[in-house]
């Protein structure tokens, strides 16, 4: 991709008016047209409660813009009890190529944004999620389902047997919703009885989630950097 973003997620807090996203074109030669918007959880593009502005910009070679997830009047209607999640979408269009038989690929860049009540503001020198020691895992037949009693999402990427044991392969990047549940797609045989979620956190760096099971129930310890490893 030319264009690239200078983060890996947005969080929105309450009272904010918006948040910037700061977008560099890393060709040297070309310039490229910035394309954006914003879509719900459903993955439906929407006008409100959040917008981006501008909606579309020029970049030229080798330069850098900005772009604002902007608040608008509608976004009292959110919940005030949990966080809520929408997707920034950025394409990149490229110039057209006047050469014969040249194939053209336009990059498109999702991002998650959270928007997050007063009483859910978590401080900037966080270095995880509050309550993730209250998830559990459990055991349900065949499957494994994960368990968030919090207000906030989870994104998990990778499940380890144990804090410093192997990757389970087959493992698909999964959100927990808040105060949901939902089923992995790794059978249950494939975990013993000290399973690792890995979550990432709102700067986008990776934190180990330890379980400990007993029968068909594990609960969650702190939370540990994968640096410590």
């Amino acid at each position: 991709a030319a264009l690239t973003i200078d983060r890996s997620r947005l969080v929105l807090n309450e009272g904010d008016k918006s948040v910037s996203v700061g977008v560099a074109n890393r060709n040297t030669q070309d310039p490229y047209l910035v394309q954006v918007w914003m879509e719900n959880e459903q993955e439906k593009k929407i006008t409100g409660p959040l917008m981006i502005v501008p909606p579309l910009q020029r970049i030229e070679p080798d330069g850098k813009t900005l772009v604002r997830v902007q608040a608008l009047p509608d976004i009292t209607s959110l919940p005030k009890d949990r966080e809520s999640v929408f997707w920034f979408n950025l394409r990149e269009i490229p110039p057209r190529n006047e050469k014969a038989n040249v194939l053209t690929l336009v990059m498109q860049t999702r991002l998650k944004v959270f928007y997050r009540p007063k009483s859910l503001v978590i401080s900037p020198t966080a270095d995880t999620v509050p309550g993730a020691g209250t998830l559990t895992l459990s055991r349900k037949g065949t499957a494994i389902v994960v368990n968030n009693p919090t207000p906030y999402h989870f994104s998990f990427v990778e499940l380890r047997n144990g804090v410093r044991g192997n990757r389970i392969e087959g493992f698909d990047p999964s959100m927990v919703a808040p105060g949901s549940s939902l089923k992995l797609n790794v059978p249950a045989s494939s975990i013993g009885n000290s399973p690792t979620l890995v979550f990432v956190n709102d700067y986008g760096s990776q934190r180990l989630l330890p379980f400990t099971c007993t029968g068909n129930t594990c609960k969650a310890g702190k939370p540990e950097n994968p640096i410590a490893e």
